[in-house]
């Protein structure tokens, strides 16, 4: 078999200008901070002495993952953590070997058995390979890797460079990787915390505004539908003429109504019956029924290009969705003074469900604005279902809530 794979041997001493080149990339390491360009500082020394068409290192990133960094070609080992036990070097990785050396790394079952990750050998024709593993303090953390399109290009003396470049190379970047590492922590630990605090004020702020709406009801009932029930008995119990049974069924039809209206704007029950569209095509209608701007009819159009089965939500999630669509579209026939609005209904790549509600009209000063009290409570309401929500209002007003999918079927 002309692929070996080597046991652990001392490395042969350096030449000087093997010396020399290695007192460059440690002046290049120290000076960098971050993994990448390390990475590609010691390229650019590796390259004047040994060719190559991908050079790489591969770190331990927690329990059977790794994470790749590489110069010369950009692959799939790079954009994302491949399993430990998926990468063509997994016998470095699991210790069994101390190196490894590929003539022709497509036709190495070492490198290409069932399922491993070994696409970007075959998508770039890395044939020749040279394989190190890296250790700090006795611990593998890695290894360096060094790859070429030519076949049969690397021998023993090569293995030894890299088995050189590997020891050198392994206490800088163990380091930089953990220094990452602690900062990828800080920034979740941060992103958490910011999270917590959004839906702690979020909670605080949707309370008192269903206590707000609570008593809005309340005073509803109170002052109009309970007031002409209230009369109406009085005057079938007080009445010293025939009762008038039409004055009486009309009277009982518009308390009816007015009790419909304030059920229906306390729960959404076209949105439960007959579907989002249909909810938003009915609330857009009604609310600009009348409406006009300079005399010119306001203009409305819903249109559903979406993939994403709004149904299928968890109903906290539907119903909120519903909710800051309809305060948006309030808040334009109201204040917009537009001839114009669209509700858009789409999606992105990732599945994120995007509603967007734009008008014509003059736009808005956030701070100096009638609607900041609606804007808060649909931003506090987006929050609570984990969903962003753009507010621009540079010529006209374009309002957009994103929901990601992770955010769809879950309770807040």
């Amino acid at each position: 078999m002309n692929d070996v794979s080597n046991p652990v041997t001392n490395p042969a001493p350096l030449s000087r200008q093997e010396s020399e080149m290695f007192l460059r990339i440690s002046n290049h390491l120290a000076r960098e901070t971050e993994i990448q360009s390390a990475l590609s500082a010691v390229a650019e020394e590796i390259t004047r002495v040994l060719p190559f068409t991908h050079f790489d290192i591969c770190l331990l990133d927690g329990h059977d993952w790794l994470v790749s960094y590489e110069v010369g070609i950009k692959t799939r080992w790079s954009r994302r953590r491949t399993r430990l036990t998926f990468s063509p070097i997994r016998d470095l990785l699991l210790g069994k070997i101390d190196s490894m050396i590929c003539t022709n790394a497509m036709e190495d079952p070492r490198q290409t058995f069932q399922g491993a990750a070994s696409e970007p050998i075959f998508n770039h024709n890395l044939r020749s390979r040279v394989h190190v593993g890296m250790k700090v303090m006795g611990q593998l953390i890695g290894t360096l890797n060094i790859s070429h399109s030519e076949a049969n290009l690397f021998d023993e003396g090569t293995l030894e460079f890299a088995r050189h470049l590997g020891d050198l190379l392994a206490p800088y970047f163990h380091a930089l990787h953990a220094i990452e590492g602690a900062q990828r922590d800080a920034r979740a630990r941060s992103e958490i915390q910011t999270r917590e605090e959004g839906l702690r004020l979020g909670a605080s702020s949707l309370t008192q505004t269903l206590e707000q709406e609570r008593q809005r009801i309340g005073m509803d009932l109170h002052d109009q539908t309970l007031a002409d029930l209230t009369r109406l008995l009085r005057e079938v119990i007080n009445g010293k003429g025939p009762l008038d049974r039409q004055y009486v069924g009309e009277s009982l039809s518009a308390c009816i109504q007015d009790l419909r209206q304030i059920i229906d704007e306390a729960v959404p029950s076209q949105l439960q019956l007959f579907g989002f569209r249909h909810a938003i095509t009915a609330h857009l209608e009604k609310a600009a029924r009348g409406s006009q701007n300079g005399g010119v009819p306001l203009i409305t159009e819903v249109v559903d290009n979406t993939r994403v089965d709004i149904a299928a939500m968890h109903p906290t999630v539907r119903t909120a969705v519903f909710r800051i669509t309809q305060e948006a579209i309030n808040n334009a026939v109201r204040h917009a003074a537009a001839t114009r609005i669209e509700v858009t209904i789409g999606d992105d790549a990732d599945g994120a469900l995007q509603i967007c509600v734009s008008d014509n009209g003059r736009g808005f000063l956030r701070h100096a604005d009638s609607r900041q009290s609606g804007l808060i409570h649909m931003e506090t309401r987006a929050r609570l279902i984990l969903a962003e929500l753009d507010i621009n209002g540079q010529d006209g007003t374009r309002v957009t809530l994103t929901v990601p999918a992770s955010s769809q079927g879950a309770r807040p």
